[in-house]
C-alpha cells in the first residue's frame, strides 16, 4: 500500500481533541511524522497514544511566541525540516455585539488570528518547496450567523491570510489553502447536542446532506489539500459542511 505521506514531517496545532486529532492520526497512518500541540498535557499524552508511535506532543499555548520556538526547535532538532503546517488551533464563542468587551476580542483574535500568523511564520525557515499550509477556517467567515460576529470576523481574517500568503510565498513554491468546516460532531460539540436532541435535529435539517460533519471526514480534506493530489489548488478554501454554504 502506497503511503501518501511516508517520511514527511506534520505539524498540528490543537491536535489534543477533536478535528486535529483526527486529522493527526490520518496522517501517522499514512506514514507521516506528526508534530502535536496543546496546552493540557495529560490531554496531549492520550493524543498522542492514539495517534501512534510516530507522533511527538509538544505542550504549549499557541498564542505564547516562546512556545512555538520550542515546538519548532523540537522539529529542527528531530528532522531539521517541515513539510505540513495544519493551523488548527482556535475557539468559537457567541457573544452578541452588545455584550463584546476588550477581553472577547483579545481572546478570539490571539487565537484564532494572530496565532495563525506565528504557526506559519515560524515555519517558513524550516520549509522548502513542494511545503503545504492548511489553515482551519469555517463556512462562518463567509456567513453572517447572528450572535458571533467575533469568531465570523477572525475566520474571515483567515480566508485572506490563504489568499495573501499564496502571492506572498509563491516564489517558495510553498502551498496555502484553508479547510472551512460547517457544523462537526467533535466531543465538545457532541457533549453539548447529547443533552439537546431538538437542537441537533434543527441543525441537520439546515444541512442539505441532512447530518453533522465528522471529524475524520474534516480531516481527509485536509489530507487532500497537503498532498501532490492538490498539487495545482492554492489560496483555495474548501468547504466542509454538508453543503452549507453552497445552497
Amino acid at each position: 500500500m502506497t503511503h501518501r505521506f511516508e517520511g514527511k514531517v506534520v505539524v498540528i496545532t490543537g491536535g489534543s481533541d477533536g478535528i486535529g486529532l483526527a486529522t493527526a492520526k490520518l496522517f501517522a497512518d499514512e506514514g507521516a511524522h506528526v508534530y502535536v500541540t496543546g496546552r493540557r498535557q495529560e490531554l496531549l499524552d492520550e493524543a498522542v497514544k492514539v495517534i501512534g508511535k510516530t507522533a511527538v506532543g509538544v505542550q504549549g499555548d499557541v498564542t505564547n511566541s516562546a512556545d512555538l520556538d520550542r515546538l519548532y526547535d523540537r522539529v529542527r532538532q528531530d528532522h531539521g525540516r517541515v513539510d505540513v503546517v495544519f493551523a488548527n488551533a482556535g475557539m468559537h464563542a457567541i457573544v452578541p455585539i452588545e455584550e463584546i468587551a476588550d477581553a472577547h476580542y483579545d481572546s478570539m483574535f490571539d487565537l484564532n488570528v494572530k496565532a495563525v500568523i506565528y504557526t506559519v511564520q515560524k515555519a517558513l525557515p524550516l520549509m522548502s518547496a513542494g511545503g503545504a499550509i492548511i489553515l482551519n477556517g469555517s463556512i462562518a467567515g463567509s456567513k453572517g450567523f447572528p450572535g458571533q460576529s467575533l469568531y465570523n470576523a477572525s475566520k474571515a481574517a483567515v480566508r485572506s491570510f490563504a489568499r495573501s500568503w499564496t502571492s506572498d510565498l509563491q516564489a517558495q513554491g510553498i502551498r496555502v489553502n484553508v479547510v472551512a468546516p460547517g457544523g462537526t460532531a467533535t466531543p465538545l460539540m457532541r457533549n453539548f447536542l447529547d443533552a439537546r436532541p431538538e437542537t441537533e435535529e434543527t441543525l441537520n435539517r439546515n444541512v442539505p446532506l441532512g447530518r453533522l460533519g465528522q471529524t475524520d471526514e474534516v480531516g481527509r480534506a485536509v489530507l487532500f489539500l497537503a498532498s501532490d493530489d492538490s498539487s495545482f489548488i492554492a489560496g483555495h478554501e474548501l468547504f466542509v459542511d454538508g453543503g452549507v454554504a453552497a445552497v
